[in-house]
């Protein structure tokens, strides 16, 4: 649903820089407007698109990161996290594994010299 309504407004704003394009043109043709004029209102119809732009990919982010928080999905960062622990605890086990396998030798050894 939010998808459509995006390519819809993407495709909506396409065609109003086409038909803006086509009407700055037509102007250039009859005289009405010096072409630096319309080269000028391009830019600057192209950097209000822009700050247009970045302001829709903000909202559309943070309803994104809105609707992921509601559904309580793990985030990158606590994938992150649980990796480090899991790795740090896999250190400790091979660690006490090198040590009782230390003792279970020494014992052996004991109970080699004792027979």
């Amino acid at each position: 649903m939010i998808t459509e309504t995006i390519r819809k407004a993407l495709l909506a704003g396409l065609g109003v820089q086409e038909r803006f394009k086509e009407t700055l043109d037509e102007l250039v043709k009859k005289g009405e407007l010096s072409q630096s004029q319309a080269a000028k209102l391009v830019k600057e119809w192209t950097e209000t698109a822009e700050k247009g732009s970045s302001e829709v990919n903000k909202t559309i982010s943070d309803m994104l990161n809105r609707a992921l928080e509601k559904m309580n999905l793990p985030t990158r960062q606590d994938f992150d996290r649980l990796n480090r622990k899991v790795q740090s605890l896999s250190l400790r086990v091979r660690r006490l594994e090198g040590r009782t396998e230390e003792m279970e030798e020494k014992t052996g050894a004991e109970e080699e010299e004792e027979a």
